[in-house]
C-alpha cells in the first residue's frame, strides 16, 4: 500500500478546490440557497478550528506532552468534512440505497487517509483522531440537516459528473502538496512571541526553543 499516495485524499492542494467545487454545485443544483450557506459555515468553522489549534501550539505551544498532541489534522479533518458531502452530491440520480452505500465510503475513504498520517508518522493518533472527530461532526450534521429538510439536488448528467471530477482527478495525477504547514509557521513566527516554532520535540523537552519566561511548553 503506497501510504504517502493515499494520503494525498487529505491534502489541501485537492480537498480546498473540492470544497469550491461543493458550494458551486450547491448553489447549481440544490433546490434552496440555505444548503450552500450551511455548508459555508460548517466548514468555515472546521478550518478556522484546525488553524487556530495549529497556530497556538506553533506561537504559544499550546498541546498535550501526554497525548501527543500539537493540533488537529488538517489531512484527517478536511477528508472527513468534504469526501462524504462530495460523494452525497454526485450521486444525486442513484437510489437512497447506493446513495447511502456511496456516502458510507466517503467515510471509509476519510478514516484511511486518516490512518495514512498515523503510518507515516504525519500526525499522532490523537490529532488524527481529534481531526476526524471534527471532519465528521462537520460533514454528519450537513447530511443530517439536508435529510431534515428534504433537500433535493437536482441530478448531474454523465457529463457533468466527469466534468466535475476531472479537476480532483488531474490534481492527484500531479501529486503536487500544498504549502499550509510552512504558510502557517510564517503565521505563527508573525503573530507570536517567538524566534522560531515550537516543534513537537519542544512538546516533549527535546528542543531549545528561547521564548518568553511568560510562554511555556504544554503541561501534562
Amino acid at each position: 500500500m503506497n501510504w504517502h499516495w493515499l494520503t494525498f485524499f487529505g491534502d489541501s492542494m485537492l480537498l480546498l478546490p473540492c470544497a469550491v467545487l461543493i458550494v458551486m454545485l450547491l448553489l447549481w443544483k440544490a433546490d434552496t440557497r440555505r444548503t450552500c450557506l450551511q455548508w459555508l459555515l460548517l466548514f468555515g468553522a472546521a478550518g478556522a478550528i484546525v488553524v487556530v489549534s495549529k497556530l497556538a501550539f506553533m506561537g504559544w505551544g499550546v498541546g498535550s506532552r501526554r497525548y501527543d498532541f500539537t493540533g488537529f489534522s488538517g489531512h484527517s479533518a478536511l477528508s472527513a468534512s468534504i469526501w462524504p458531502v462530495m460523494i452525497w452530491i454526485l450521486t444525486s440520480r442513484a437510489s437512497r440505497r447506493w446513495r447511502l452505500a456511496a456516502v458510507c465510503g466517503g467515510y471509509l475513504l476519510a478514516l484511511t487517509v486518516g490512518f495514512s498520517r498515523v503510518v507515516i508518522h504525519a500526525h499522532s493518533e490523537s490529532e488524527v483522531i481529534a481531526g476526524l472527530a471534527l471532519g465528521f461532526t462537520i460533514s454528519t450534521s450537513f447530511l443530517l440537516m439536508q435529510n431534515s429538510h428534504h433537500t433535493a439536488i437536482r441530478h448531474l448528467s454523465y457529463g457533468q459528473i466527469t466534468a466535475v471530477l476531472l479537476l480532483p482527478l488531474l490534481l492527484v495525477v500531479q501529486g503536487k502538496k500544498a504549502p499550509t504547514q510552512g504558510l502557517l509557521e510564517q503565521i505563527a513566527l508573525t503573530v507570536a512571541p517567538v524566534q522560531r516554532v515550537y516543534t513537537r520535540a519542544d512538546l516533549h523537552g527535546k528542543g531549545r526553543l528561547v521564548v518568553p519566561d511568560t510562554v511555556q511548553i504544554t503541561p501534562q
